[in-house]
Parts: structure tokens; C-alpha cells; sequence
């Protein structure tokens, strides 16, 4: 009887210290140039898919266990990966340094129209707009427009072609993509996502360079003018939307076999 006492006690007490282990991490952001604390850094955890910014005062608070990845990012700063330690999440808040950086402006050419007042001439003038579909956040019309509507005749296509690049990108990280959808359920990252247009965090969860990016985009039939002004919100709705049609008539194409 003494004895499943004692090992009630030990499993009571084990279960209580378990119940007690911090699941959250806290932390000041600071400018190494300046040292003045940072506001509005944007902070998302790599492994949990959720994101969180700091406070007027630098602070930030995010729920992480050990071996978890922060990937920090803030205007005019070196976007930094912070791994999550034991002893970080025992022993509290720690202060965190990001280095500034010098921002380059590229050039921009507008090219106008030069009208001649001949209706025959001056129409071929005007830009074609090449955009097939946008059943994207953040876009007021939905479904597909005129023009050509081979998005699913892309996707199909990738299926008969093992060498095919979105193939290739869809096959080889469903873990990833898995990540990009689980971003759409976090209202946090949902809204920072909407304010940006760097792909940053796009790039960090697909594991991939801006070119790739935008070839996986641009392989999904959406045009090059919706990539060049899309914020990366629509972006990750583009891919995700992409990647449901894949699954779809990669099921159906294995049925059939």
C-alpha cells in the first residue's frame, strides 16, 4: 500500500510539473545601430505557423516550444531566424538585435501614351491586361476573366510531365504548402501578409528564391501584371488555390491508371 502511494505521488507530481512547462516565449526587440527598442516587428514561428508583432514598447510574446525557429522581419532591417532554446523558455524574456540596412531605390520608367487622335492607331497603344482569374483576398470580383483560361490546362499538363516545374515544386514540398495553408487560419499573419509585398515569409515557408516564387505563381496561369502588384496575401491565396486544383486532378489522373 505504501509503495502505490508513493508512485501515485511521483505520477501526480510529474503530471503537475509537465502541466507547468512554459509554452510561450517573450522578448524585446532592439536596433543594434540605435539601441532603441522596435515597434511592430513582425514575428512568425517557422514550425507552429503562427505570427505575432511587437508591442509600443518592443515587447513581443509567442507561443513556441524548444527547437522552434522565429523568423523576425522589419522595414529597413536584416530579417533574422531565432532558434527557440530550453533555457529561453524557463528562464523568460531576452532581448533581441537587428541590424539595419542601407535601402536602394530602383529607377521607375512610366512610359505614356502618345495619341495620335486616330482610333485604329491609338488602340494598339493600350496595354492588354493578361490577368486570367481572381478569386483572391483582398480583389472585389471573383472567379475567372476573358482571356485565356488554361489554368487547369497548366496544372493538367504538369501531371503528364515529371520534368514539369510545378510538378516538380508541388510533389517535393507537401510540407511546406502544408505550412502556407495553415497560414490563411492566423488572423495575425493573415494581416501582415495583406500589408506586404516582399514574399518574404513565402519564400522562408517554401524554402524557395523570389524567382521560383514567382515562376510557381506564373505556372499556375496568373499573369505577370497580378505577380508584380499582388500583395503576398493573394499571393499565398494564388498558390494555395494552384495547389488544391493539383491535388484534385493528381487524384483523378491515379484513379484512372
Amino acid at each position: 500500500m505504501r509503495h502505490l502511494l508513493i508512485l501515485t505521488a511521483f505520477f501526480f507530481i510529474s503530471s503537475l510539473s509537465l502541466a507547468q512547462e512554459p509554452t510561450a516565449v517573450k522578448g524585446v526587440v532592439y536596433s543594434t545601430s540605435t539601441n532603441d527598442i522596435l515597434e511592430s516587428v513582425n514575428i512568425v514561428n517557422l514550425n507552429q505557423v503562427i505570427g505575432t508583432t511587437t508591442n509600443s514598447t518592443g515587447q513581443f510574446e509567442i507561443k513556441a516550444a524548444a527547437n522552434d525557429t522565429l523568423h523576425f522581419s522589419f522595414l529597413g532591417y536584416k530579417s533574422i531566424k531565432v532558434r527557440v532554446t530550453n533555457d529561453w523558455l524557463k528562464f523568460g524574456e531576452t532581448k533581441i538585435e537587428m541590424t539595419e540596412l542601407a535601402l536602394a531605390l530602383e529607377e521607375v520608367v512610366v512610359n505614356q501614351l502618345r495619341l495620335t487622335g486616330y482610333l485604329e492607331i491609338d488602340i494598339k497603344q493600350v496595354p492588354v491586361k493578361t490577368n486570367y482569374r481572381y478569386s483572391i483576398s483582398g480583389l472585389s470580383s471573383t472567379g475567372y476573366e476573358a482571356g485565356n483560361t488554361g489554368a487547369v490546362n497548366k496544372v493538367l499538363g504538369a501531371l503528364f510531365n515529371p520534368a514539369d516545374f510545378l510538378y516538380n515544386m508541388f510533389g517535393k514540398k507537401p510540407n511546406e504548402l502544408q505550412k502556407l495553408k495553415q497560414m490563411k487560419k492566423d488572423d495575425e499573419i493573415r494581416n501582415l501578409l495583406a500589408s506586404r509585398f516582399d514574399r518574404e515569409m513565402l519564400m522562408v515557408l517554401l524554402e524557395v528564391d523570389r524567382i521560383d516564387l514567382d515562376e510557381i505563381v506564373s505556372q499556375c496561369n496568373y499573369s505577370r501584371e497580378f505577380i508584380q502588384t499582388a500583395n503576398d496575401l493573394q499571393i499565398l491565396d494564388a498558390i494555395n488555390e494552384c495547389y488544391e486544383e493539383y491535388k484534385i486532378l493528381s487524384r483523378s489522373q491515379r484513379r484512372s491508371r
